[in-house]
């Protein structure tokens, strides 16, 4: 079921503006877990250029505004070295500003809608044992936990899987 938007916030496809905003929300949201360093996703390459990084075919990224202001993102891509129905929930964070709202399960509804309709049938994710919040999100989407992961995303430090059936 959609969520209706807010007047508070709305979310939107990124665009190469939106780059910069995006790397700072990455960066803020894993360094308030403690996920710096080598085998966290604030490492990748793409987090300076989300919007040519999701750019291909397969993907698909948006970013939460809240007051016209870049609070959150979150994108679908295929899972490195998975199978070609496989799709990853990749780079969802949201400032601690802007949770709470309503806009981060809108996003991940969003992503969820964009991974059905480029055909994939299974959603991975990975995340930290310590974001609580984010897991219940997952949870209430109707994520299950997995007991290991899935692919080679290359971070190698995260410590808990979701997976969701999308058919």
């Amino acid at each position: 079921m959609p969520i209706p938007p807010s007047p508070r916030w709305l979310i939107r496809p990124i665009t190469a503006g939106d780059d910069l905003a995006m790397a700072r929300v990455i960066r803020e949201v894993m360094t308030e877990f403690g996920a710096t360093g080598p085998g966290y996703s604030i490492e990748d390459p793409e987090v300076d250029a989300m919007s040519r990084a999701y750019a291909g075919s397969g993907h698909a990224f948006h970013v939460v505004m809240v007051d016209g202001v870049v609070m959150g993102g979150g994108g679908i891509a295929p899972l490195e070295h998975g199978d070609a129905a496989i799709c990853e929930l990749r780079k969802m964070y949201v400032l601690p500003a802007a949770r709470g709202l309503g806009a981060g399960r809108a996003l991940l509804a969003r992503c969820l809608d964009d991974a059905r309709r480029l055909g994939y049938r299974y959603c991975y994710l990975e995340t930290l044992g310590r974001m609580h919040q984010a897991q219940r999100l997952y949870r209430r989407a109707g994520f299950e936990q997995l007991p290991g992961p899935m692919g080679d995303t290359g971070h190698h430090r995260c410590d808990a899987f979701f997976g969701l059936r999308l058919d």
